[in-house]
C-alpha cells in the first residue's frame, strides 16, 4: 500500500474521532451553559418567592387562616414557571411543576443540583426561610424541568455525529491529495535509485536538494551507503590484487632458490661418499638458501600487510618509543654493534605502529649489513629530531648513519626497488622496499645522503607530525601495489656463489 493511501486512510479514520471528541467536549460546554441559565433563573425566582414564603410562614405561625390563604395565592403567583415546595412547622405547601413526592431530595441544595425522577431530570435549589418570630422557619424548594436542556443537547449530539460522518470522506480525499504531493520528492528519489546496481554500473545517485529534511537525509544516507560499498569493493579488489601479486611474486622469486636447494639435495643423495669439505660447503649453501627463503617470505608478507592496512590502524604514536624499542632489540641480538641514539621527546606522529617499527628495524638491519668498518665492528648512529620543510611545515626527522662504503648518487634511487641488492648482500632485497612502502603510507619521504662526518651513508626519513590534519591524511594513504612486478624489469633471486 502506498504511503499516500495509508495517510488518507489514517486521516479518514482520525478526523471523525477528533470530531466526536470535540463534540463530546462541546456537549459538556453546552450543558454547562444551559444549566447556568436555568440556575440563574432559579436564583432570580428564589429571591422573589422567598419574601412571599416568609409572609406565609408568619401568617401560619400567627394562626390567621384567611391571611395564610391570601399569602399562599401570592406565593404561587410569584413563582411563575417554576415549581415550589415550602416545608415549614405547619406542614408542606407545594405547587407548580416538580418531581413526585417519592423522588429523593438532598438534605439541602444551596447551589442548584440535578435530581432524577424516573426518566425526567429536574434542577433543584433550596433556600432557607427564617423570620424573627418563633415558628417562622422553613425551607423553600424551587424546581425547574430539564427537558429543554435535554432536547437541545440531543440536537447538538445529532449534529456532531452527522458532521463526523460527513467529514470522513472529504478529509481522506484531501489527505490523499496532500500526501501525494508531499511524497512526490520521495517517489522521484525512488525512481532515481531503482536503476542503480553497484555491482554492474558505476553510476551513482545524483540528488538535487528538495528542502525536505527527510528526503534529503534519506538521499544522503543512500549516497553514504553506496560510497561505503564502493570503498569496500575497492578494498576487496585491492586485497585480491595483492593476493594475486603475492602468489605470482612468491612463485617467481622462490623458483630459483628452491631449484638450487633441490640440486644440492640431489648432490648429497647421489654422492654419499662426498668429500667432507665439499659436503660441508653444500650443507652451508643449503642453510643460506633456507634462511634467505624464510627472510623473503617474511618480507613479502610484510609488504602484503602494508598494501592492505586499514585507516583505523593509524593512531597518535610517540616515535621515540618505537626507536628505543628497535635499538634495544638490536643491542640484545648483536652485542658487538656500537649504536648511538639521540632522540628528542614529544615527537608524535599519526601512524601505524607495526609499519613504523618495520621502518626502523629495516634501516638498522641495512646499516648493520653494509656499515661495517674495516677491521672493526659496525657502528650505527640514530637521530630523531624536529625539523621544518622549506615551506616552513613542521616534520619529524629520523636519520640512520653507518660507516660503510656509502652509496653512489646514481644508485641511490635504485636501492628502494624490489629485489635490488648487492651480490654480497645477505638480505632478500626487500628491506628498503618495505621502508619506502611504509614511508609512502605515512605521507613522508626518504632519501639517501652521504654521512656528514666522513665515509658512510645516511638514510634520512621525514614524517608529518600528528596534528589537526593528521587523521585525514592517514584516512587516505597512497595506494600502490608494492608486490607487483615493475614494468619492463625482470626479477631474479640473487644468491652468493660458493
Amino acid at each position: 500500500m502506498r504511503l499516500s493511501t495509508r495517510m488518507a486512510l489514517a486521516v479518514g479514520a482520525v478526523v471523525p474521532l477528533l470530531v466526536l471528541a470535540s463534540g463530546a467536549l462541546l456537549l459538556r460546554l453546552v450543558a454547562g451553559d444551559l444549566h447556568a441559565q436555568q440556575d440563574a433563573h432559579l436564583r432570580e425566582r428564589a429571591a422573589v418567592v422567598a419574601k412571599d414564603a416568609k409572609a406565609l410562614l408568619r401568617a401560619t405561625a400567627a394562626g390567621r387562616p384567611a391571611a395564610a390563604q391570601v399569602r399562599e395565592r401570592r406565593l404561587y403567583a410569584s413563582a411563575l414557571d417554576v415549581g415550589i415546595r415550602l416545608v415549614g412547622p405547619g406542614g408542606t405547601v407545594s405547587g407548580g411543576p416538580q418531581p413526585g413526592s417519592s423522588a429523593p431530595l438532598p438534605a439541602e441544595a444551596p447551589v442548584p443540583v440535578t435530581v432524577r425522577d424516573g426518566g425526567a431530570g429536574w434542577r433543584v435549589l433550596s433556600v432557607p426561610v427564617a423570620g424573627v418570630r418563633p415558628g417562622v422557619r422553613g425551607t423553600l424548594w424551587l424546581f425547574s424541568p430539564d427537558t429543554a436542556a435535554d432536547s437541545q443537547l440531543r440536537l447538538v449530539r445529532r449534529r456532531v455525529v452527522a458532521v463526523a460522518l460527513l467529514a470522513a470522506p472529504p478529509a481522506g480525499a484531501l489527505a490523499w491529495a496532500v500526501a501525494a504531493r508531499a511524497t512526490l520528492p520521495l517517489r522521484r528519489l525512488q525512481r532515481r535509485t531503482s536503476g542503480l546496481d553497484p555491482r554492474t554500473s558505476g553510476t551513482r545517485l545524483d540528488h538535487t536538494p528538495t528542502r525536505i529534511a527527510e528526503v534529503d537525509d534519506l538521499a544522503h544516507t543512500l549516497g553514504t551507503v553506496l560510497a561505503r560499498y564502493d570503498e569496500q569493493a575497492a578494498r576487496t579488489a585491492e586485497a585480491l590484487a595483492t593476493a594475486r601479486s603475492f602468489s605470482a611474486t612468491a612463485s617467481h622469486e622462490l623458483r630459483t632458490p628452491l631449484m638450487s636447494m633441490r640440486t644440492n639435495l640431489d648432490i648429497l643423495a647421489e654422492h654419499p661418499g662426498l668429500d667432507p669439505v665439499d659436503r660441508a660447503e653444500v650443507v652451508d649453501d643449503l642453510r643460506r638458501e633456507h634462511a634467505r627463503l624464510l627472510d623473503l617470505l617474511v618480507m613479502l608478507r610484510a609488504l602484503a600487510r602494508g598494501d592492505l592496512v586499514e585507516a583505523d590502524a593509524f593512531a597518535p604514536l610517540d616515535l621515540a618509543e618505537v626507536v628505543d624499542a628497535a635499538v634495544g632489540d638490536l643491542r640484545r641480538r648483536h652485542t658487538e654493534v656500537e649504536v648511538t641514539v639521540r632522540t628528542a621527546p614529544g615527537l608524535v606522529v599519526h601512524g601505524w605502529e607495526q609499519g613504523l617499527r618495520s621502518v626502523v628495524d629495516n634501516l638498522l638491519a641495512n646499516a648493520l649489513a653494509h656499515g661495517r668498518r674495516d677491521g672493526g665492528p659496525p657502528r650505527v648512529e640514530v637521530t630523531l629530531r624536529p625539523g621544518r620543510e622549506e615551506s616552513g611545515a613542521p616534520v619529524v626527522v629520523l636519520t640512520v648513519d653507518d660507516e660503510g662504503p656509502g652509496i653512489p648518487p646514481q644508485l641511490r634511487a635504485a636501492v628502494f626497488q624490489r629485489f635490488h641488492r648487492r651480490p654480497d648482500s645477505p638480505g632478500s632485497g626487500l628491506g628498503l622496499t618495505l621502508v619506502a612502502q611504509q614511508i609512502a603510507l605515512h605521507r613522508g619521504w626518504i632519501r639517501v645522503l652521504d654521512r656528514p662526518e666522513g665515509r658512510g651513508a645516511r638514510f634520512e626519513t621525514r614524517l608529518p607530525p600528528a596534528g589537526p590534519g593528521a587523521v585525514e591524511t592517514s584516512l587516505a594513504p597512497l595506494r600502490r601495489d608494492w608486490l607487483a612486478v615493475p614494468a619492463g624489469k625482470s626479477q631474479e633471486f640473487h644468491k652468493d656463489g660458493p
